[in-house]
């Protein structure tokens, strides 16, 4: 099972907006203020899947309105307000980012690793994939899993069904997959 959890605030929209209008980026930004206030960290809003245990496999997802709450959380917690240039950075953004984590047993298990969203049986290929080059030691090492490495991409909004179920695969270089089960109707 995979549990999905989104900023926790009232979400403005039903599905990932691709074009977000006025009323959402206002009710984002809005958002990002609001958890300033309450000192709440920026990564509140991220949309995070799988699992936040050390030693499993999980990540998160940041949209356009995710991430103008994430800009105006960090703007706020400055004293600041995003300016227009900032707000259109984000919203004319091309791409959405996925962020997993993976475990393995050496140090570069996660290079050449890849990542496709795959949507009722379409795969939708990454714009860019990032990959740790070297892990980082597991909470059990020398025990395995002995470490823990990010793969991170970017998928063009144009290339993907912003409301439809979708399976992240993660594929590890050193063989193997893993799954992550979402429904980007449920984000915003």
């Amino acid at each position: 099972m995979v549990a999905v959890w989104t900023c926790g605030f009232a979400c403005p929209s039903a599905a990932i907006e691709v074009q977000p209008a006025q009323i959402h980026i206002q009710l984002a930004l809005d958002r990002g203020k609001e958890a300033a206030a309450h000192r709440r960290a920026p990564e509140t809003f991220y949309t995070r899947f799988g699992s936040d245990e050390d030693l499993h496999a999980g990540g998160f997802l940041v949209t356009k309105l995710g991430g103008l709450s994430v800009l105006a959380t960090h703007m706020a917690l400055r004293g600041l307000e995003p300016s227009a240039a900032d707000i259109a950075q984000v919203t004319e953004a091309s791409t959405m980012l996925v962020s997993t984590v993976i475990l393995g047993d050496s140090p570069s298990f996660a290079v050449s690793s890849y990542i496709v969203l795959d949507q009722g049986g379409k795969v939708v290929k990454p714009a860019t994939v990032r990959v740790d080059g070297l892990a980082g030691r597991s909470s059990t090492w020398p025990k395995s899993p002995k470490f823990r490495a990010k793969v991170v991409a970017t998928f063009s909004y144009a290339d993907f069904d912003p409301n439809a179920q979708t399976t992240i695969t993660v594929f590890p270089a050193t063989g193997g997959e893993v799954h992550f089960s979402l429904n980007f109707a449920d984000i915003d």
